[in-house]
């Protein structure tokens, strides 16, 4: 069992920055494919990055490329989101998942889940 930890959300204004970092109880968080996904508020849950298991390989939503970076430091067990450029319409709690899965926007192929982190972008 993967227990996971979000930390980093907070209020920022539109252009600005923020970092959220995600971390894991076992040392198996290593075979796992990492996600980032979101939820605003009356919306489902949505992709937004993940990340190969030893980091070789990202994917985002169209909607962030450019923007956000996902990254994994495997030793210190961590996954970040690096988020630049932050509008109004990236509010939302963000989630940070792992999966025995390639690639995958689909948030029921990830098995572990943190409790989220809110994020509110001010235009």
């Amino acid at each position: 069992q993967v227990q996971l930890v979000e930390s980093g959300g907070g209020l920022v204004q539109a252009g600005g920055s923020l970092r959220l970092s995600c971390a894991a109880s076992e040392r198996t968080f290593r075979t796992y494919t990492m996600g980032w996904f979101r939820q605003a508020p009356g919306k489902e849950r949505e992709f937004v990055a993940c990340i190969s298991r030893i980091g070789g390989s990202t994917y985002y939503q169209d909607s962030v490329k450019g923007r956000f970076t996902m990254s994994r430091d495997n030793a210190k067990i961590m996954v970040y989101l690096q988020m630049n450029s932050l509008a109004p319409e990236d509010t939302a709690i963000y989630y940070c998942a792992a999966g025995s899965v390639g690639h995958s926007e689909y948030p029921d192929e990830y098995t572990y889940w943190g409790q989220g982190t809110q994020v509110t972008v001010s235009s």
